[in-house]
C-alpha cells in the first residue's frame, strides 16, 4: 500500500476546498436585495441606514376650485371702419399705422370747395324766400281777429298739452296718444292765425330752403374726417391726393384699452359658466404670465357648426400689451367648494389599487390609506386618512415604505 506524504495530502485538501467554494459562489449568483411579497422594497432599519431626503407640505383646509379650460381670442369692444360720406380729393391725411388718436381728432380732409359753394347757394335761396315772405307780410298781411271762445279753447288745449307731455314722459300715455293731442292743439293755433308765419314760410318755400341749407352745411362738415372715439389707427387704405367716393373705407380705429377675450365653450359645459366668475388668461406672447379677468357675458346662442358657445371675459389692458387677434388660453373657475381638506396631487399614490399618502411623523414616513373626494389639476380632497396640519410627502416617496427614516429636504 502506497503511503501519501502529509504535506501533499494537506495541499490537496486545500485545493479541493477552494474549488468547492468557487463553485458555490458561481452557482449562487450575485447578492440580491430582499423584496417583500407585495413587490416593495422594505424600509431601511433605524439605527444603521441614513435617512432618505424627501419634500413635504402640510395638509390644508381651503377652497377647492374646479376650473374649465378653453381656447380664446382677444377682440376689441370698440372697433370702427372709418368711411367717407362725401366725394372729393384728399387734401390731408393725418393717419398712420399704429398712431394713437383722441376722440374728435382730425384724421383726413377732403377738398371742400364744392361743398362750400353749395352751402352759399342754399343760403342765397333761403334769403330770397325769406325776403318774399316779409314783403307780403308788410304790405298785404292782415291779422285775424280771434273770438273769446276760441281763445279759451287755446288756453285749455295748451294746458292739456303740457299735462300730456308730463304723462308721456312718466309713461302714463303712449307717444302716439301724445302726438294726437299735440296735433289737435296746433290745429287750433292755425285756426286762430297763431301759426301764420310757419304756414306762410311753408307756402313760400322758405322751409325747404332752410332744409337745403342744413344739408349743405352738413356736407361741408363731412369733408373733415374726425375720430369718433379714442383709439389706435390701423389698416390705412388711402393716401394724400387720392380721389375718394362716398362709402369708401379709409382706415380702421380700434380702442385697445377696452378689450374682451372670447372663449369657445362646449355646449355640454355651458351650464357651468356664470357671469362674474374669475378667470385666468394666458397668452403665448407672454409665457409664464397669468392675466386676471372676469366672465362678463355668456352668449345665449350655440354655434350649430361646432356646438360651442361664446363666453366673453373682461380683462384689463392699461399698458396696451394685449392686442386684438391674440390667441389665449382661458381658465374659468366654474365651481368653488369651500372648507375642504386638501393635499397636492403629487402626494397621492396608488398601490394595490388603493390610494395612500406618506405622512412624516418624528422623522419616519408613515403609510396612510386615504379616501378622496373632489379634485382639480392641483389638489385632491381628503375625506379620511389625514388631518389638517400633518406633513404629507410630495417628492422622494415613489419607492418609500412604511416606517422608512426620512429627512426633510430644503
Amino acid at each position: 500500500m502506497m503511503v501519501i506524504p502529509k504535506r501533499i495530502l494537506a495541499f490537496s485538501l486545500a485545493v479541493i476546498t477552494l474549488a468547492a467554494g468557487i463553485c458555490f459562489l458561481v452557482l449562487r449568483g450575485p447578492a440580491k436585495t430582499r423584496v417583500e411579497a407585495n413587490g416593495e422594497v422594505p424600509a431601511r432599519q433605524a439605527g444603521g441606514d441614513a435617512p432618505l431626503p424627501v419634500k413635504a407640505v402640510p395638509v390644508v383646509n381651503g377652497d377647492l376650485v374646479i376650473r374649465l379650460t378653453s381656447p380664446g381670442e382677444i377682440f376689441a369692444m370698440k372697433r370702427a371702419v372709418i368711411k367717407t360720406e362725401v366725394s372729393g380729393a384728399l387734401t390731408e391725411v393725418a393717419a398712420e399705422e399704429g398712431r394713437a388718436v383722441r376722440a374728435g381728432e382730425l384724421l383726413a380732409c377732403i377738398d371742400d370747395r364744392t361743398s362750400a359753394l353749395r352751402l352759399e347757394g342754399a343760403e342765397a335761396e333761403r334769403l330770397k324766400r325769406l325776403s318774399e315772405m316779409l314783403v307780403e307780410n308788410q304790405f298785404g298781411g292782415h291779422e285775424k281777429r280771434v273770438d273769446a271762445g276760441l281763445e279759451e279753447k287755446i288756453r285749455d288745449s295748451a294746458a292739456g298739452l303740457e299735462a300730456s307731455a308730463a304723462r308721456q314722459t312718466a309713461g302714463g300715455i303712449s307717444r302716439e296718444e301724445y302726438d294726437k293731442i299735440r296735433k289737435a292743439h296746433e290745429t287750433l293755433l292755425i285756426e286762430a292765425g297763431r301759426k301764420k308765419d310757419e304756414v306762410q314760410a311753408a307756402s313760400k318755400g322758405l322751409t325747404q330752403a332752410e332744409v337745403e341749407v342744413a344739408v349743405a352745411r352738413l356736407d361741408l362738415e363731412r369733408t373733415k374726417v374726425l375720430a369718433p372715439f379714442s383709439g389706435v389707427l390701423t389698416g390705412i387704405k388711402v393716401s394724400l391726393g387720392e380721389t375718394i367716393s362716398p362709402g369708401q373705407d379709409l382706415m380702421t380705429l380700434v380702442d385697445v384699452r377696452d378689450i374682451r377675450v372670447e372663449a369657445r365653450v362646449l355646449e355640454s359645459e355651458i351650464g357651468r359658466m356664470k357671469p362674474g366668475r374669475e378667470a385666468d388668461v394666458r397668452f403665448s406672447a407672454y409665457p409664464g404670465r397669468v392675466f386676471k379677468g372676469r366672465v362678463r357675458t355668456v352668449s345665449p346662442v350655440v354655434d350649430p357648426g361646432d356646438r360651442t358657445c361664446a363666453v366673453h371675459v373682461a380683462i384689463g389692458n392699461t399698458a396696451g400689451e394685449l392686442k386684438p387677434g391674440m390667441h389665449a388660453e382661458v381658465e374659468v373657475a366654474v365651481e368653488i367648494y369651500a372648507g375642504r381638506l386638501l393635499v397636492p396631487q403629487e402626494a397621492v399614490l396608488v398601490r394595490g389599487g388603493r390610494k395612500l399618502v406618506f405622512v412624516v411623523e418624528q422623522g419616519f414616513a408613515k403609510w396612510r390609506y386615504v379616501t378622496t373626494g373632489l379634485e382639480n389639476e392641483h389638489y385632491v380632497e381628503v375625506l379620511e386618512g389625514a388631518k389638517e396640519g400633518e406633513s404629507v410627502i410630495v417628492d422622494g416617496h415613489l419607492t418609500l415604505a412604511h416606517d422608512a427614516r426620512v429627512t426633510l429636504a430644503e
